[in-house]
């Protein structure tokens, strides 16, 4: 639980009582590489953070093709938080690309202390915020830049991430097919 701590002393200082409120409602899961975070047509419940391991947010197409949103690595909050926030069944998969120690929370726990607490309101609100600004500038990215840009920002913004998955899930990530990654990455 440090690194939830330590975390949360990042985003705002919360008081020891508010502190302890908010940490006590996590408890730690271990997952299986290859294991589910959350399932598409599921309602989720739970939100996590990622002490060690690496999780992925993936839709997947009619015809079976699985596309990554986005990466969870270790000290980020992770859940399908559509379904968390508007209490519908999941839009997402998430599942553990490596073995992962999570601890987690019943989200409804934690939005009850938000009227007792107007910090952790707060923080969640900041958190929420930072995944808005996040997946907007990736969206813009997205359409605005080459698939070598494109590499390049995946490299800074998940530092070492290349060598803990698989490159297929890159490529994913980036829009593009596994030989075309290679061929990026051959050329820098």
């Amino acid at each position: 639980m440090r690194e939830l701590e330590l975390f949360l002393d990042c985003i705002v200082p919360l008081s020891k009582q508010e502190k302890e409120a908010f940490v006590s409602l996590f408890s730690l899961k271990k997952f299986k590489k290859g294991s589910s975070f959350a399932h598409i047509g599921e309602y989720s419940k739970e939100i996590g953070f990622v002490q060690s391991g690496v999780l992925r947010a993936f839709y997947t197409s009619a015809k079976g093709e699985e596309y990554n949103k986005t990466f969870f690595p270790e000290s980020t909050f992770v859940g399908a938080y559509s379904s968390l926030v508007s209490g519908n069944k999941n839009i997402i998969d998430i599942d553990c690309l490596t073995d992962c120690e999570v601890v987690v929370a019943n989200f409804k726990e934690l939005q009850k202390l938000y009227d007792h607490y107007p910090k952790i309101e707060r923080l969640a609100r900041i958190l929420a915020e930072g995944f808005f600004m996040k997946k907007e500038k990736r969206e813009i990215e997205f359409v605005t830049l080459q698939a070598k840009e494109r590499y390049q920002i995946f490299k800074e913004e998940y530092p070492g991430m290349e060598q803990r998955i698989p490159q297929y899930h890159i490529a994913s990530y980036l829009g593009v097919s596994p030989t075309q990654l290679s061929r990026i990455r051959a050329t820098l």
